[in-house]
């Protein structure tokens, strides 16, 4: 894993900490570093992980680390840092808490950074085994994986598109918005997802699931994190062309979730804890075990 933005005495840190295990790194100018760690939220010293806040590390500047982060170039993560975030080489997501710049009603950008949420993404193979079974049979289903943030959904996912594109003869397309489920760099190189996979990067839902049905011609399309009415028309128009999608959603709401063009719903209850599969209805498929390690910190 390269963070190659972190100060020094931080990374040196680092190295004592198993990544196995580590799913955020919580910088807060002038505060204790925080490490969410095992599922719990950690401090670190120079010799690793510590549950004592006055012998952790300090983050001195957090709007320096991300300026680091970007290596000066601000413009290329310009879209990015609207939504208050961007996504470094690796499939590492920076969450940023600033000030937020105003231009016409929207957000062009963040300034005054105070903190960032740093996401380490993980690669989980066999995390999707015990849902690969229900979304497959009778044919690939509309399948939703939904839970609060942090509990494992692109690591399901990346498992789930690996498996599609290594067991079956489908043409698997992986729309990553946010860089996150392949984690490709600059030469194209991220997780190993197989020999039938697609990755389109970059621009919204609707305009690229139209593009990629048009010239990709996928059979599966997986993406993450719906979000808003016109996420879920892209959903709509891939079905309506008879491509099935699998998506992920933070919204938990079984109310809102039923009205969603999805035939089968794949909820996660946290580290450790079972996944349930329902149908359409709510009805429940199937329990599942966390598979793979997902449940004992290795989320993504």
């Amino acid at each position: 894993m390269n963070l190659y933005f972190l100060p020094s005495e931080i990374l040196s840190a680092l190295n004592n900490v198993n990544f196995n295990y580590l799913n955020e790194i919580r910088l807060r100018s002038g505060q204790p570093v925080i490490i969410q760690y095992r599922g719990e939220y950690k401090y670190i010293n120079e010799y690793g992980v510590t549950s004592n806040s006055a012998q952790a590390l300090t983050c001195v500047n957090a709007e320096n680390v991300l300026n680091a982060s970007m290596s000066g170039n601000v413009y290329v993560y310009s879209e990015q840092l609207k939504d208050g975030f961007i996504t470094v080489d690796g499939g590492v997501r920076i969450g940023i808490a600033g000030e937020y710049v105003m231009q016409g009603g929207e957000i062009v950008t963040v300034k005054r950074v105070t903190s960032l949420n740093i996401r380490i993404p993980h690669d989980v193979c066999g995390a999707a085994d015990g849902i690969y079974g229900p979304v497959c049979e009778n044919g690939i289903k509309n399948t939703l994986i939904f839970s609060p943030p942090g509990f494992g959904k692109t690591t399901l996912l990346r498992d789930l598109a690996r498996k599609l594109s290594q067991n079956t003869d489908l043409s698997v397309l992986i729309f990553d918005e946010r860089n996150e489920i392949a984690a490709a760099d600059g030469d194209g190189k991220g997780f190993d997802l197989g020999k039938g996979c697609d990755i389109v990067r970059g621009g919204n839902k609707i305009t690229a699931f139209k593009n990629s049905i048009r010239v990709m011609r996928p059979d599966v399309i997986i993406t993450d994190e719906l979000y808003g009415n016109d996420d879920v028309n892209a959903v709509g128009y891939a079905t309506d062309c008879g491509i099935a999608v699998i998506a992920s959603s933070h919204i938990t709401d079984r109310n809102k979730l039923k009205n969603l063009p999805f035939g089968l719903y794949v909820e996660l209850h946290g580290i450790g804890r079972e996944i349930v599969v329902y149908d359409k209805n709510f009805d429940t498929v199937c329990n599942c075990s966390s598979v793979g390690r997902i449940g004992n910190g290795n989320l993504g």
